[in-house]
């Protein structure tokens, strides 16, 4: 049964310790590089459906979420990570996808104590922010 769970979720022991193994789970380290790569500035989105992906956070579906993040372990115990993302139209493409591996990478081995070998960032789409001042004006102020 062990080698059924291990097929279907990617697991790194970090420490095998008389009190007991410490693994941390790829979805854990997806789910920290999703959160650390939207906090980054020009970044509008993960990759993919964005319907699909809002209902998947909605319904808590990390395997969903996280589908443009995978997830690589090493021998050594440490880890490649792949982030497929949208940009904001108008940014600086290169200097946003550096700013993506650095705040992933500091996230990834701040909360676990890995080594990060690298941060692929592949940029899937560019689009274009909403205007809500375009918004505001439809609903109408008669003033």
């Amino acid at each position: 049964m062990s080698e059924e769970k291990s097929s279907l979720e990617k697991t790194t022991v970090l420490n095998d310790t008389e009190m007991g193994d410490i693994s941390i789970q790829d979805g854990v380290i997806a789910s920290i590089a999703h959160r650390a790569a939207l906090n980054v500035e020009g970044v509008s989105r993960l990759a993919g459906n964005s319907i699909i992906n809002s209902v998947a956070e909605l319904v808590g579906n990390r395997r969903m979420q996280s589908r443009n993040i995978s997830v690589t372990f090493g021998e050594e115990g440490d880890v490649a990570i792949e982030v497929k993302v949208v940009l904001k139209f108008g940014c600086c493409i290169p200097q946003v996808a550096k700013d993506i591996q650095k705040a992933v990478i500091t996230d990834v081995e701040a909360s676990t104590g890995m080594n990060v070998t690298g941060v692929h960032v592949v940029v899937k789409e560019i689009e274009e922010e909403i205007a809500e001042e375009d918004n505001d004006d439809e609903s109408g102020s008669d003033e």
